[in-house]
């Protein structure tokens, strides 16, 4: 297994801000939130990421800015004179920029709920996250009834709390599907898992009356929709199932045609009298990861 080449310096380097060149304009960041953020965590607890910088050729002690413009921005913005940094190896900013990875809200809420349960203030915490205390206790409580299975399964996913509210209406088991149905069509808005609610067996809600549903869909079309889901839900299940198997054959298909085009006489033979099967064979052959 080869070696995984590290694009930076492995030692940091403090750097005064005015020895810091950006390579790009940051306009009125001030009615950003994500800006608000990044302020109001440097002025609680300091720079967490250090700033990504490569030097400038022909100016010696001076670096361009790769990764941390906000940061930058920021810092000047709070008077702080100086910031650690990482040295970059390549002279590009792409791939520091293109490979944010946004943290799951599950994983926000255990990292929050870890840190008060270390001692942090939750007042410190509204604070470094530049959110009102009574947000952040609505984050603690955000899994509160919800059952641990679902919570596994959704821990790695951009779920957002409005659905994690529409999932506590409905019982361990019938959260666990809806999740699985969820992850099936990687969508988790509150719209669909509403939808998705609406379908749901009574005798699966936690509290039948408190469900409404819309005026405009009536007793039959209600029955009707919680018959598709269930129709959806077991097919969905039987895809799954039977996905593993389809995607081996699929594999074998591929490979067998590949051998087939090897075949000089084969292929001319087509090429003569089954052009267009010949076109849907090398279509296949060219398909990777079937």
């Amino acid at each position: 297994m080869s070696t995984p080449i590290i694009g930076f310096e492995k030692t940091r380097i403090i750097l005064p801000l005015d020895k810091i060149l950006p390579v790009r304009i940051i306009k009125d960041p001030d009615n950003m939130a994500r800006y608000q953020i990044i302020v109001a965590s440097i002025r609680e607890i300091g720079v967490v990421e250090p700033l990504m910088v490569y030097p400038q050729k022909g100016n010696e002690g001076f670096y361009l800015l790769m990764d941390g413009h906000y940061r930058l921005h920021a810092l000047r913005k709070l008077g702080i004179p100086e910031v650690e940094c990482l040295i970059s190896l390549e002279d590009e900013s792409f791939t520091y920029n293109a490979r944010v990875s946004r943290l799951p809200p599950i994983q926000e809420h255990n990292m929050i709920a870890k840190a008060v349960n270390n001692g942090v203030p939750v007042e410190r915490l509204a604070a470094a996250l530049h959110k009102p205390v009574k947000d952040i206790k609505e984050w603690l409580n955000m899994l509160k009834g919800i059952s641990p299975e679902a919570v596994e399964l959704l821990k790695d996913k951009q779920i957002c709390p409005g659905t994690l509210h529409v999932l506590r209406k409905v019982i361990g088991m019938r959260q666990i599907e809806i999740a699985e149905l969820m992850i099936s069509a990687n969508n988790y808005t509150k719209g669909y898992a509403e939808a998705i609610l609406l379908g749901t067996p009574k005798d699966m809600l936690v509290d039948p009356g408190v469900v409404k549903v819309p005026k405009r869909i009536s007793r039959e079309e209600l029955a009707r929709m919680e018959f598709e889901m269930a129709n959806l839900e077991r097919d969905s299940k039987a895809s799954e199932e039977n996905y593993g198997d389809k995607m081996l054959n699929l594999t074998f298909l591929r490979g067998y045609v590949c051998k087939l085009l090897e075949n000089t006489r084969i292929k001319r033979f087509l090429a003569n009298r089954h052009a267009e099967m010949l076109a849907e064979f090398e279509r296949i052959a060219a398909t990777e990861g079937v």
